[in-house]
């Protein structure tokens, strides 16, 4: 797990991990057993209920857990997928689905959300709600994340994996896994026409 520009915090990740069978040295990850989409209910930054399963279906989608408030890797990654995405023909762009989940609901209210990922790419869907219905979707595609804590400095930490989940729009299963070292937006650039045709890269 990654505390976001912090240590872990003696967290344990105790949830499955992520099995492969074709570890590239750039680039995702191609899954052995490909996951379900989490089956979340949530709220989006407008305020209203989100089918996470429902509202993606047939969609190629990118999903990722982390915080607003997150010094370094959370804005970096969504920063990444925004300029691969750009890249992308309009057609293409209007098909992908980029959910990003808050791994701090106390402070990532609706409006918090709506704002910081709307400086990354107004599309986005941001989504927040009760934190034990978050984990538990978060722990169902091998994502650890632990409850937020405060640091002797003042400073609150959310502790969370940093994978990105590519879901396929053929059977809205996650076939491709990226970790925090291979999101780079050339890679993403180069990865994503692919995912978005249901093809792993």
């Amino acid at each position: 797990m990654a505390g976001c520009g912090s240590d872990d915090g003696g967290a344990k990740a105790t949830d499955k991990p992520a099995t492969v069978d074709n570890q590239q040295k750039k680039g995702g990850t191609v899954l052995d057993q490909p996951f379900d989409k989490p089956d979340l209910r949530l709220t989006d930054t407008h305020g209203k209920t989100y089918d996470l399963v429902e509202q993606t279906k047939g969609h190629p989608t990118l999903l990722y857990f982390g915080y607003t408030h997150c010094p370094d890797i959370c804005p970096l990654t969504m920063s990444n997928i925004s300029v691969a995405k750009s890249k992308l023909p309009k057609e293409e762009q209007k098909k992908l689905r980029v959910v990003f989940v808050t791994t701090d609901p106390k402070r990532d209210t609706p409006k918090e959300l709506g704002k910081w990922l709307d400086g990354q790419d107004p599309s986005f869907i941001g989504l927040t709600g009760d934190f034990d219905t978050i984990q538990a979707g978060a722990r169902s595609v091998g994502v650890s994340v632990a409850p937020s804590y405060k640091k002797k400095n003042g400073d609150i930490v959310s502790t969370h994996g940093a994978q990105l989940l590519a879901f396929s729009p053929k059977d809205d299963k996650a076939h491709v896994l990226y970790t925090e070292d291979n999101t780079g937006p050339e890679i993403l650039e180069k990865d994503l026409p692919k995912l978005i045709e249901g093809k792993n890269p």
